[in-house]
């Protein structure tokens, strides 16, 4: 017996007990500003279809979107009900400090929808993304439309592409499977380093732009 046994059993007893709705629980309380593992999750549960056959990849893409956009939605009623006192109070026990406050800040002045869309995409965005469009006030129209747009592209995009993925991982043996497997960790480990420099990055470029306008603002 391999060393997936352990873990098959777990996917089967967790989807046993709770169905497809595990899936899109996790993924909305992620949304709201929880910080959990859903795109883990999303990942995990395509490949599990794909070597078990036991759940349907369809259903796991819904459950996946759904848990998504409600989220964003319950996230973004948050942040526009208590605005940025809540956040500034609380953000730093999930996460979201004083630097990334001001990120988000400049970010939406500057992108809009395009934040929420490409936010979904982004490991340290997606948590807060529509906790910053409620608290940042951005007309909820929009948000819905750009919302959407990214829920379906990365829950339903994750779940069906790890799904196709895996038939073809568990396709191959030998040394094609040890070097699929290899270039996907250099590939994953290399959007890592490219995300979190672009995060200090922009980070940097939100800072001077918010002492630019305060010194503007306390201009006589």
């Amino acid at each position: 017996m391999d060393g997936s046994g352990p873990l098959l059993h777990s996917f089967e007893s967790l989807f046993v007990h709770y169905g497809y709705g595990v899936i899109a629980v996790v993924v909305m309380l992620e949304s709201m500003g929880l910080p959990l593992p859903a795109e883990t999750l999303i990942i995990s549960s395509a490949l599990y279809c794909a070597a078990t056959h036991r759940l349907d990849i369809s259903w796991v893409a819904v459950a996946a979107i759904v848990g998504a956009i409600m989220g964003d939605n319950f996230g973004y009623l948050i942040g526009r009900t208590f605005g940025h006192r809540l956040l500034e109070r609380h953000g730093g026990k999930v996460g979201l400090n004083d630097s990334r406050l001001m990120l988000g800040r400049y970010l939406f002045r500057r992108h809009g929808g395009k934040v929420v869309f490409f936010g979904r995409f982004i490991a340290v965005l997606r948590v807060f993304v529509a906790l910053l469009a409620g608290a940042n006030r951005m007309p909820w129209h929009t948000f819905l439309f750009f919302n959407a747009l990214g829920g379906i592209g990365w829950a339903g995009g994750y779940a069906v592409g790890a799904y196709y993925l895996g038939h073809k991982v568990l396709s191959l043996s030998g040394p094609v499977g040890i070097t699929l497997g290899i270039v996907a960790a250099v590939v994953l480990g290399g959007s890592f380093l490219f995300l979190k420099k672009n995060e200090v990055r922009l980070t940097a470029e939100a800072t001077r732009a918010a002492e630019r306008e305060q010194q503007g603002e306390s201009a006589p």
